[in-house]
């Protein structure tokens, strides 16, 4: 029987203490052995506002060091099931973006190799794209939850087609979604026309606009996701510019109106069940935020994912 790892815990050493790994688990060079893994990609060359999100895996990180490994809510351990360790950041080029873009697809290819599951703290939304290429060398075109104020699909920005509002569209242009079975929930602000947001629409995903979302519990919706994705292959990307500003005010490119912290919550737990291949949290820029408290968020909803990945048992529903 293996050992498990396990995050050093808050009687072992202090919260201000031990490694600076999320959750403080067991650090290593490479996804082998693991069915799980936390990584960083410490990214914001594709940022089209405000900078600052290559900071962003570091500090949630360490905001993670409040994390203890049993959800109370729903009875989920996944530390007593599943291997799971943080293998550090993947080695980008912070003057190339396009190159970066190869550096992080050739990275993924090899954690899935391993046969673990990537949980990635962002880094800019760009990240996506390379990561879903590597995905659908595996898994064929996979289902997609994409929580998010922006839809990401734009055909260029400044004229480059490489940037953090284009990922959703290079990876359709490259076959990656599997199109019955893309959800965009939390989209709100405003645009440059109806294709802003319809667009998606048009190629037969599923676009949850925030206002749908206000004053209403998102449990529903979560069980129409798992009824339409079933047992395919699903990625689950989640920008935390999703959430309204009064809890996440770190990011590069906020929007008023947006989702609760509640309603995020509702959303990943709502995942259980589901085939999930891999999952992302984008877009926390800590200079915008000292308190840390957007990279707090972000590091209770990697957890969350963690928890309702396969293999790891719900103790309550």
């Amino acid at each position: 029987m293996r050992s498990l790892n396990q995050p050093l815990g808050g009687n072992d050493m202090p919260r201000f203490g031990g490694p600076a790994t999320m959750m403080r688990l067991p650090g290593q060079e490479s996804a082998k052995g693991l069915d799980a893994c936390f990584v960083g990609i410490p990214l914001d060359i594709g940022t089209s506002n405000r900078p600052g999100t290559r900071l962003g895996p570091r500090q949630i990180r360490d905001e993670s060091r409040m994390l203890r490994p049993y959800n109370m809510a729903t009875g989920a351990a996944p530390f007593d099931h599943i291997q799971v360790a943080d293998i550090g950041d993947v080695p980008i080029n912070t003057f190339d973006l396009k190159k970066s873009v190869g550096i992080i697809e050739t990275f993924y290819d090899e954690i899935l190799s391993n046969r673990a599951i990537p949980l990635t703290l962002g880094g800019d939304h760009t990240l996506t794209w390379p990561i879903l290429k590597s995905m659908k060398k595996v898994h064929g075109p996979v289902a997609l939850i994409h929580v998010d104020a922006h839809a990401d699909i734009n055909e260029e920005m400044f004229g480059e087609k490489v940037a953090h509002g284009c990922p959703f569209r290079r990876a359709w242009e490259d076959g990656c979604l599997d199109n019955d079975r893309v959800f965009q929930i939390g989209l709100r602000g405003t645009g440059y026309s109806r294709d802003d947001f319809d667009w998606g629409r048009d190629r037969g995903w599923t676009v949850i606009q925030a206002e749908e979302c206000w004053y209403k519990s998102l449990a529903p919706l979560m069980q129409q996701v798992r009824e339409t994705v079933q047992d395919r292959p699903v990625y689950i990307s989640f920008d935390i510019d999703s959430l309204d500003p009064a809890f996440a005010p770190g990011t590069g490119t906020v929007e008023p109106g947006g989702l609760s912290t509640w309603q995020a919550l509702e959303i990943v737990r709502g995942c259980r069940d589901l085939n999930i291949v891999g999952c992302d949290l984008v877009e926390v820029s800590p200079p915008y935020d000292p308190t840390g408290n957007t990279a707090l968020i972000g590091a209770n909803l990697l957890y969350e994912m963690l928890c309702v990945l396969p293999n790891v048992p719900q103790g309550a529903k």
